[in-house]
């Protein structure tokens, strides 16, 4: 269904160059350095000779950030301290603009969409996409959450979107979340995936008590035991334990790779949609820079399975795609001095190493 190039190798030398001739001693910018390389052999895809990519100026167009919701019905069962109806309401601040996705968004230039995967109540705003699979998955623990066909459907949806924006200019994709109950599907896709015990996995999510915390963890347990001859297909097993809006972030991060995009990877649901994502088609992980981990127990083991490493530490837990709106400016930064930084030639200063 996605068909993703490996990252082109072929001019790795003219960027390591560049990168190290810069007017400071090597690797002095860090992670910075390792993005920039990143950013510049996803966005110069293109690129087929060394005089042609000698002239090419690697930057950042349209950066999109898209918020998906879906509603969870294992929140019935009591695992957030919220009812299933504030997706609903969030969604409705999102289109109004007052939260916090949308200031930051404004403050640093972000384009926002929203997509309705399939929530309680379908918002009215037009400028919200529908993309609805249905209003509310089943509880995880007691059924599949969703059929394949939801699956593959949410798949198909994620890649019209995507094309979409590509078509409107996006070279660079960020993605945020909103469905109460995610966090507990997010805890049974990475035990599932990475076969650990449910106990670590499974966290405080919006900030829940400690009982809420046991009955995640049983509700998590009770799913995987369920649904055991499904974890190991990713499409089965999103269809198990995953939900509309997980179902649409997997798919927007194979179609945005598919497309040559840099892909920004949000918090633990969003990491976990790229887990699923990567056991589709393990290429999409060299289109994929993590933004930033969060304070959810669990994100943290995640990131270092898929041994990558965020650019942000702000113990955030809200979701939104917040964490990956604040990586921007660094993603600008890396660009800034690849683009724009004196050479040691070009500054008349010795080099140093």
């Amino acid at each position: 269904m996605f068909k993703i190039a490996p990252l082109n190798n072929q001019f790795d030398h003219l960027i390591h160059n560049k990168i190290n001739n810069k007017t400071k001693p090597l690797g002095a910018l860090g992670q910075l350095e390792l993005i920039a390389l990143q950013l510049v052999k996803i966005l110069s895809q293109t690129i087929k000779s060394d005089v042609e990519f000698t002239a090419f100026k690697a930057e950042i167009c349209t950066p999109t950030l898209v918020v998906f919701a879906g509603d969870h019905g294992i929140a019935a069962q009591g695992v957030s301290i919220a009812p299933s109806e504030v997706t609903a309401q969030m969604v409705a601040n999102f289109v109004a603009g007052g939260a916090a996705i949308n200031i930051f968004c404004q403050q640093l230039g972000w384009q926002l969409e929203v997509v309705d995967c399939g929530i309680l109540e379908k918002s009215p705003a037009s400028k919200v996409h529908d993309c609805r699979l249905g209003n509310i998955t089943a509880p995880l623990n007691l059924h599949m959450a969703m059929s394949t066909a939801q699956v593959k459907q949410g798949f198909s949806n994620a890649k019209s979107l995507v094309l979409q924006l590509k078509q409107q200019g996006c070279n660079t994709l960020a993605m945020g979340e909103m469905g109460i109950g995610n966090t507990t599907s997010a805890a049974a896709i990475m035990a599932a995936i990475l076969n650990l015990p449910v106990t670590q996995c499974v966290g405080r999510g919006t900030g829940v008590s400690d009982e809420l915390i046991a009955r995640k963890i049983n509700v998590v347990e009770q799913a995987l035991q369920l649904h055991k001859a499904h974890l190991a297909d990713p499409i089965a097993l999103l269809a198990a334990v995953g939900g509309f809006e997980i179902v649409h972030i997997t798919g927007a991060m194979l179609a945005a790779a598919e497309q040559g995009m840099a892909v920004i990877v949000d918090g633990f649901i969003c990491s976990a949609a790229a887990m699923v994502a990567i056991k589709i088609n393990p290429i999409v992980k060299e289109y994929l820079i993590f933004a930033h981990c969060s304070n959810e127990q669990g994100h943290q083991q995640m990131l270092s399975k898929l041994e990558v490493k965020p650019l942000l530490q702000l113990d955030l837990r809200l979701g939104e795609g917040t964490g990956a709106a604040l990586s921007l400016p660094l993603l600008q930064a890396a660009l800034g001095f690849y683009n724009h930084m004196a050479s040691f030639a070009d500054a008349g200063v010795e080099q140093v190493v």
